[in-house]
């Protein structure tokens, strides 16, 4: 199977783990190893200047950061990423595309509300992660629909209209989508 790096995951209505039901995810890396991805559409109960207070961040009142945190995955539930537009001098970034990097020191963190914050960016609690041939399994039990990704369905789109949109990428009306599962 070719690499999922920079593609979307799409949860099949019949995917009732209760991380990934609904969900959405970005795959950041995807190699022999296994897989590494994000959840771009599921936020957690925290407003992202309450988690920078809880960091002993204190940033201004500013509507941005207003935005929810998400939970990025099951794994490591208590560190953070961020999803972001390329800009350089953060200590632990990774450039995935020309559009898109993934930091996962606090420096980024600090720039957030100010002119030296990423263009666009999302803040994740965990990662979703997948040992070697676990995803592709995953792929052939029909618990995922896969398309390439896009800056404009992370960043642009509302959390609650991401699903519904990255089906629609397909072609596909969500409402024509079974919960069951089964091969013809």
């Amino acid at each position: 199977m070719d690499s999922l790096q920079h593609h979307f995951l799409i949860a099949m209505p019949s995917l009732k783990d209760p991380f990934f039901a609904g969900s959405v995810t970005y795959i950041c890396e995807h190699n022999d190893e296994g897989a590494m991805g994000l959840v771009i559409n599921i936020p957690i109960d925290m407003p992202l200047h309450e988690l920078l207070h809880q960091l002993e961040m204190t940033p201004d009142d500013k509507p941005e950061l207003d935005k929810p945190v998400l939970q990025g995955g099951p794994v490591a539930a208590d560190r953070g990423f961020v999803l972001h537009s390329p800009v350089e001098g953060f200590s632990s970034s990774q450039l995935l595309t020309d559009n898109l990097m993934i930091t996962t020191s606090p420096d980024v963190l600090e720039t957030l509300g100010t002119a030296q914050a990423p263009e666009h960016y999302l803040v994740t609690l965990g990662y979703a992660g997948w040992t070697p041939g676990q995803l592709e399994q995953e792929l052939t039990e029909n618990s995922w629909l896969t398309i390439p990704a896009d800056t404009a369905l992370i960043f642009d789109t509302p959390l609650a209209q991401r699903w519904h949109q990255a089906i629609a990428r397909l072609g596909i009306d969500a409402r024509h989508l079974s919960s069951q599962v089964g091969h013809a």
